[in-house]
């Protein structure tokens, strides 16, 4: 299994997707575009693509010349048939690729919130790993509309889509599920200035949203990293055995 990761800042972390990846052997090709890293121009070689977060919009494409190509990826990736999942950013990019519109500035959350799922969701084999209402990290001021093809999957009251499947499984989800209070602590830490504007309150109080909803984040967010990985189908290889056994029939 081979897994094309694309990181679209710096200080990004796998977290949980990391853990589920690494617990099914999967090798992981890491690219850093928005670094000058070049992208795959297909999915072949690839079994399936994470894209992470990150702090431009999904159409800064002036300022990040790579993103118009990245949203192409991603789309080639779901029309292969290949697994795909898009984390914030990457589910704006998601939403992008298959038509969808990104909606700048509108829907500012940050810190712990609530998650429920749809009738669909509810019978998503992603999403219902993780219950049918549960608790996630969210950082964004950005979203999306659903594209035509979409299956509409989770919400909350801030933002009306924060999951949805497009073909078998490409998933865009706006909540930072792969942020694990390891992560969330790291981010703290790394984004102090920032975070201290967006909301004062919350690294000084920050031990009692942790006591509260860390435990409960973790658990949802290792189901649902485990759950998409297992949605990954792949593509068999040909050992030497096997190899040698084709040449001898067809020789």
């Amino acid at each position: 299994m081979r897994v094309l990761v694309v990181e679209n800042m710096n200080h990004s972390s796998l977290g949980q997707v990391g853990v589920a990846l690494e617990e099914a052997g999967a090798e992981i090709d890491l690219r850093r575009p928005y670094a000058g890293e070049a992208l795959p121009t297909g999915s072949h070689g690839h079994d399936a693509l994470v894209v992470f977060g990150g702090e431009q919009s999904a159409v800064d494409d002036d300022i990040h010349p790579y993103l118009p190509d990245l949203a192409r990826l991603m789309k080639t990736f779901t029309d292969d048939g290949k697994s795909v999942l898009g984390i914030c950013l990457g589910s704006q990019l998601l939403a992008r690729a298959h038509g969808g519109d990104n909606l700048l500035g509108r829907t500012r959350e940050f810190g712990w919130h609530g998650v429920e799922l749809t009738a669909d969701g509810k019978e998503d084999p992603v999403l219902r790993a993780a219950g049918d209402a549960f608790t996630s990290f969210e950082w964004h001021s950005d979203s999306f509309t659903l594209p035509d093809s979409a299956v509409h999957l989770a919400s909350n009251p801030a933002v009306a889509n924060q999951a949805f499947r497009v073909g078998r499984a490409a998933y865009g989800m706006q909540f930072h599920f792969e942020a694990g209070t390891a992560v969330v602590e790291s981010w703290n830490r790394t984004f102090e200035t920032v975070i201290n504007r967006i909301d004062p309150d919350w690294l000084p109080n920050y031990s009692k949203h942790a006591a509260v909803h860390g435990e409960q984040a973790d658990a949802a967010g290792l189901a649902l990293a485990r759950a998409w990985v297992a949605t990954i189908l792949p593509v068999k290889t040909a050992t030497d055995h096997e190899a040698r056994e084709i040449a001898g029939v067809n020789a």
